[in-house]
C-alpha cells in the first residue's frame, strides 16, 4: 500500500488572531469611518480629531510599518474609548440607530486596543526591517 500524505491541521490561537487583526489596515479605516459618521452631524470638534490619526496609522500599515501603525491605532482607539465612555446614554436610546453605531464603534475600539497593543508589544522590528529591505517579501 502506498503511504498517503497525512496533513496535519494547525490550529490558530487567539493571540495569532489578535496579531493578525492588529497588523491589518482595515480596522483603523473602519473605526475612522464610524467615528466620522457619529460626530459629523452636528460637528463635534474633539471627536473629529481621531479619524485623521487613524487614517495615518492605516497609511503606516500599508507602507510596511505594521508595528508602528498598530501601536498608533491601539493608543488612539483606547483614547477614543475613554472619551466615548464618559458620555452616558439613557437605556432607551441605546437601541436606536445611533446607539447601535456607538456600540459598534466602542466594540471596534476594544478589538483595536487588544489587537494593536498585542502586535505592538510582541512585534519584532528586525523582521519588519528585513522584509522592507527585501522588497516586502
Amino acid at each position: 500500500m502506498p503511504e498517503e500524505a497525512v496533513e496535519e491541521e494547525v490550529k490558530t490561537s487567539a493571540i495569532q488572531y489578535a496579531k493578525k487583526w492588529g497588523e491589518s489596515p482595515l480596522p483603523a479605516t473602519l473605526l475612522a469611518t464610524l467615528i466620522t459618521a457619529q460626530h459629523l452631524r452636528p460637528p463635534q470638534i474633539l471627536p473629529l480629531l481621531f479619524p485623521p490619526v487613524l487614517l495615518f496609522s492605516t497609511y503606516l500599515n500599508l507602507s510596511d510599518y505594521a508595528i508602528d501603525g498598530a501601536g498608533i491605532n491601539a493608543a488612539w482607539s483606547g483614547l477614543y474609548l475613554v472619551l466615548a465612555r464618559r458620555r452616558k446614554q439613557p437605556f432607551a436610546r441605546k437601541w436606536g440607530t445611533r446607539g447601535v453605531i456607538r456600540g459598534a464603534t466602542m466594540g471596534l475600539c476594544i478589538a483595536n486596543l487588544l489587537g494593536g497593543g498585542l502586535t505592538y508589544a510582541l512585534g519584532r522590528r528586525s523582521r519588519e526591517e528585513e522584509a522592507r529591505e527585501n522588497g516586502g517579501v
